[in-house]
């Protein structure tokens, strides 16, 4: 199957951020009050064509984004390589592990959603077991609408202590991993704009 043909959860722009009240660019934190608004609109999520939704500024495009930092306080950065699927993003670094959310059958709330979802994609991208990631927190959303990849797209943010051991490359030909002391990062340049935004407020 294509990528494009996959489906995925979205939430409409105009639900998610109550015509435009609640719209912010930056990391904004599960404890403000627009965070919370956005987050209780994600119960009335759809599931529609990812290629339908590239493109399409009207939907919101729900993203999980997971900060992983291991026992010597480093946090994971990664580069995605030309193998990765996402075009626009390739050769830049990230500290968010995370993808596309598809619908969960059976699930019993939205946080399970939104859980399930988050460790699928830390077990395929960094090999992070479901029972190494039940400490994941949800610390709250990063939004960046000044670019084409930002406007379709939200990184529902996580925050997830693990041990080094525990993770590992799976896609060798489209992630490159290092463990990076915070203080060691100084030029946000070379980071996608989520990652910039997120370690500027980390700092």
């Amino acid at each position: 199957m294509s990528k494009f043909d996959e489906q995925i959860i979205v939430v409409s722009r105009e639900l998610l951020f109550d015509n435009e009240k609640n719209a912010f660019n930056g990391f904004l934190s599960k404890n403000d009050v627009q965070g919370e608004e956005i987050f209780n609109t994600f119960k009335n999520y759809e599931v529609k064509r990812r290629g339908d939704m590239e493109e399409d500024p009207s939907y919101k495009q729900l993203i999980s984004y997971c900060l992983l930092e291991n026992e010597n306080d480093e946090i994971l950065v990664y580069q995605r390589l030309s193998g990765g699927g996402e075009e626009r993003l390739h050769g830049q670094s990230s500290v968010g592990v995370g993808g596309h959310m598809n619908n969960v059958v059976g699930a019993d709330s939205i946080n399970e959603v939104l859980r399930v979802n988050a460790q699928r994609e830390l077990n395929e991208e960094v090999g992070l077991s479901e029972d190494r990631s039940q400490n994941m927190e949800y610390i709250g959303f990063i939004n960046d609408d000044t670019n084409a990849v930002g406007k379709v797209h939200i990184g529902v943010v996580f925050k997830i202590k693990v041990k080094s051991s525990d993770v590992e490359v799976r896609e060798t030909d489209t992630l490159k991993i290092n463990w990076v002391s915070q203080d060691e990062i100084n030029d946000l340049n070379h980071f996608e704009s989520w990652s910039a935004l997120i370690l500027k407020d980390l700092k």
